[in-house]
This record gives structure tokens, sequence and C-alpha cells, in this order.
């Protein structure tokens, strides 16, 4: 028999911080950004830099606002749906991901 490099193992444990990420592949997170902007979707691709490829999107971004005559804020919402995202790593501040029952 020729020499065959050994199958790589697959594991579902948690050693280091983007095994965490992995374990997420094809599930949907949440990822919340810079600038107030919340991102919900389904995880597809990932790098080191925490770039991230999502499917089927649901950006959430808040804005405040003050009034004029109460100087009271007030926050708004607005939320889209995108079929396809890239999301740059840099401005990643927290990925959570998805609630597992046990």
């Amino acid at each position: 028999m020729a020499d065959e490099a050994p199958e790589p193992v697959v594991s579902n444990t948690v050693e280091e911080p983007l095994d965490l990420i992995r374990l997420s592949l094809d599930e949907k997170i949440y990822v919340k950004m810079r600038n107030e902007r919340e991102l919900k979707g389904r995880l597809h691709a990932y790098d080191q830099h925490l770039n991230m490829i999502l499917g089927d999107v649901e950006e959430t971004i808040t804005t405040v606002v003050i009034d004029e005559e109460t100087y009271e804020e007030i926050y708004k919402m607005t939320k889209r749906s995108i079929p396809m995202l890239f999301v740059r790593g840099d401005g990643v501040i927290l990925v959570s991901p998805p609630m597992r029952s046990s």
C-alpha cells in the first residue's frame, strides 16, 4: 500500500476561539458589528480574520435621534433582509453561536 495521508479528525470540542465558529458552520448565528449594526444569518464560511459569508441575513441598524423639544432619546430600528452577505472581520465585535439544547 502507498503511504496515505491521515484523514483530518473533526472534533466537537472547543479548544481555540475559532473552534466555536467552526462548530457553527451552516447554523444561524448572531453577529454584533460596529456602529450599532446587528446581523442574524446562516454561516456559510469564515477565515482567521473573522471575515464571514452569511446567508438569509436579517440586518438591524439602531440609530438614536434626540427630540428637539423634549431632548428625549428616540431609538429607531431599521431592518432589512439580505440573501447573501460578505462580512468584513474588522467590524465584528461579537459572534454568538446558535442556542443548543442538551
